[in-house]
This record gives structure tokens, sequence and C-alpha cells, in this order.
């Protein structure tokens, strides 16, 4: 991944830009503590992702997001600021930024901030080039076309749900864990069988497939499922009123362990949550289904 990173403080860039080059996590093509020029090498060096901070000297992060966004809005924002303000916080999710960071910098937080999008970046190209290569085949066919009699402008129920799957799974932070190859394989299984999710049986049936045991493939989807726990409480953390929190919070966990989860990250408790293997799938059956 590509970045760029605009704050009016010299200090706060060189850490971010620390942050990202010590951890690999992609390459910083530019930086600047002056709004304008930024909005034009931005625009001149498209970056994937932008970190901005929200209060700057001319112009606030806000109007440079809306700015940018109007011209590209495939660039990602990630806003950094030390405002706690919830209206101002709110209106910066509107502008069209992907998560908020508030000051002072936690290497930890902006690390795992940056993965997220990362992974959601990815699962959004992924999802662009299977739209990209059906798209292309309309004229000629496929081969997928011939096997199936679909036209490929046409998705069956049962790719559509899981294509759903896989955007809730990115969009919560969990794409790359073994234990999400799991729960995409049971529920793959499930949608094509035409099933529901049943406590303890599907997950042995699914072990038995494998000729696995059970208790491993249940440790490996509940790590998976504590991951997308924890970007889900930061998302709560963050901002309360966040839309993929308020969406997800209650449906893919018990808000009891999303509560503990948010109270481990704020440093007020040494416990996190723990997450329910049988209420994500349920939970994630319905969301799918919607």
């Amino acid at each position: 991944m590509r970045f760029y990173i605009l704050d009016d403080l010299l200090a706060s860039v060189k850490v971010l830009q620390n942050i990202i080059t010590s951890h690999n996590l992609g390459e910083v093509v530019g930086t600047n503590t002056d709004v304008d020029k930024a909005i034009s090498e931005i625009l001149s060096k498209n970056p994937d992702i932008v970190l901005v901070d929200l209060l700057m000297p001319k112009k606030d992060g806000i109007s440079v997001v809306k700015e940018i966004r109007d011209i590209n809005p495939d660039i990602s924002f990630i806003m950094v600021s030390q405002v706690a303000d919830k209206k101002m916080i709110a209106e910066a999710y509107q502008a069209g930024i992907e998560f908020f960071i508030t000051k002072p910098n936690n290497r930890i937080e902006i690390e795992k901030v940056i993965n997220n999008v990362i992974e959601k970046r990815k699962m959004s190209e992924m999802l662009k080039g299977i739209q990209t290569v059906m798209g292309s085949g309309a004229g000629t066919g496929s081969m997928k076309d011939t096997i199936s009699g679909l036209s490929p402008v046409q998705t069956s129920p049962q790719e559509i749900a899981l294509s759903r799957t896989k955007r809730i799974l990115g969009t919560i932070g969990m794409l790359g864990e073994a234990g999400t190859k799991d729960i995409m394989s049971v529920t793959e299984i499930l949608i094509s069988k035409g099933e529901k999710y049943e406590s303890k049986r599907t997950l042995d049936e699914y072990a038995s497939s494998l000729d696995a045991d059970p208790k491993i493939v249940k440790q490996r989807i509940r790590r998976a499922i504590k991951k997308g726990l924890t970007n889900v409480a930061s998302l709560g953390v963050e901002d309360y009123y966040n839309d993929k929190f308020a969406e997800y919070a209650n449906t893919l966990f018990n808000f009891e362990a999303v509560r503990s989860e948010m109270d481990l990250i704020r440093g007020k408790s040494q416990y996190g949550g723990s997450p329910s293997i049988d209420k994500f799938f349920e939970g994630l059956e319905m969301l799918t289904n919607e």
C-alpha cells in the first residue's frame, strides 16, 4: 500500500511515518505540513491511504477529505486528531473517512487500524476484479456460462450470499486469519446444502470432513472471531455511533463481550471479551440472508 501523511505538526508526521515503515505496512510516498500543497500532491501521487489531521491552519481535515474524494473517491482516509468531539467525529465519518484515531498516538492502535483498512481495500479490489471479469465476458460468454447456463451479469443467490459473507469478514478485519478460511468453508457448505447453522453439529461434521480434531478447528475459528471482536470494539471506542459498530456489535457478538473488549482497549480492565462461535455464525447467517 502507498501512504501519504498530512499533519501540521512535523513530529506527528514523523511518528506516523515511522510506524508505517518500521512495521512494513507499505511505502510512504509523500508527507506534508501544508494543506494546500498536500492536496495537490495527493491528487498527483494517488496514494492508496491518506492519514490526515483534523484541525490544521487554512483548512480542516474534513474539508480536505471532501475535496479529494470529490475528485478521487478511491483513496481511503484515516483521521488522526486530538479532537474528541462526537459531532465532529461523526461529520468526519460522513465525509468518508474509514477510521478516526484519537491522539496521543498509540502505535498498536494505529498499526491495527491501518491493517484493517488495508484488508478492506484488498477485499474491495478483489470484488471489483470479479465484477470486471464477469462483465468482460458479456459479449463472448465464458466457461462459467457454458457450465452453469448463467449469463455473466447474472449471479446466483448462493454467490451473492458468499460475496456478502466475504465483505462482512473483510469489513471487520478478519481476512487472512486461518480460522476465517474455516468460517468461509462452513458457510459455503451450509449455503450449498440450503441448511442453517446448528450448534455443535455443524462444526463437528465440518471437522469430520477434514479428518481433523473438532477442538482444533473450533480453536482456529474462535481466534479469528476474537480478532473481529477486537476490531469492532475498537470502532466503538473511537466512535460509539459508528455505523459499522452499530451494525455488528450486537449481531455477530454478545454485547457483553464487546463491552468487556472495549474496557480492555481503554485500559479499564485486564480481561477482554470472550467470543461466542454460535452467536457469530447465527449473526453472520442473518446478515448474509438480508
